[in-house]
């Protein structure tokens, strides 16, 4: 389990305490924190997402977030502390490298739009160039986005968030495949 400083700085516990909500948090605190390590049932969360968003700022704190996309699992779980992707090539604006570079903190959020989930996770992230064996394992040889450099981020903390306001999506091609059955009736 981890701290719950790693979740919640001593400002939003402030805000919290003003709030009325700290004493809830409180008791998440008195079970150990919030956890850390990557369970089964998040890793297989992460497996089926085709995308999530990163996080990280620069060392002076200004903030970048970042979509991140690819075939299903293309966030791979590398052991029960470690996530790893493939950075394809992109834009080539290399801010979450820069940010990287000089802040390890980041951020993870995945979201099971169909479902109504979604998972954020605080890590510590580190970019790695040198690693042709890294980089092999982490690339779908089928997947048309050329990497570059793989990503590796160690959890901190996990906390699924409440589904409120989370619109329910589906992709296309579920879409697409519920219409023709219909029509098929």
């Amino acid at each position: 389990m981890s701290d719950s400083n790693v979740v919640f700085s001593a400002a939003a516990k402030a805000v919290q305490a003003r709030r009325g909500s700290r004493a809830a948090y409180a008791k998440v605190e008195a079970r150990g924190g919030f956890e850390s390590r990557v369970t089964p049932e998040l890793a297989e969360f992460i497996a089926a997402r085709d995308s999530f968003f990163l996080a990280t700022a620069s060392a002076d704190g200004q903030p970048y977030v970042q979509h991140r996309g690819g075939p299903p699992g293309f966030l791979h779980v590398l052991d029960e502390q470690t996530l790893a992707f493939a950075d394809f090539r992109g834009n080539r604006q290399y801010i979450t490298l820069g940010n990287l570079s000089e802040n390890e903190r980041a951020f993870v959020f995945l979201i099971d739009w169909a479902e109504q989930r979604r998972i954020k996770l605080w890590c510590r992230g580190r970019v790695v160039e040198d690693d042709p064996g890294l980089l092999t394992r982490l690339s779908d040889p089928d997947y048309e986005g050329r990497p570059e450099q793989a990503i590796v981020l160690t959890v901190l903390a996990w906390n699924e968030n409440c589904s409120q306001h989370l619109p329910r999506l589906l992709p296309a091609e579920d879409v697409v495949r519920a219409r023709l059955t219909e029509e098929e009736r």
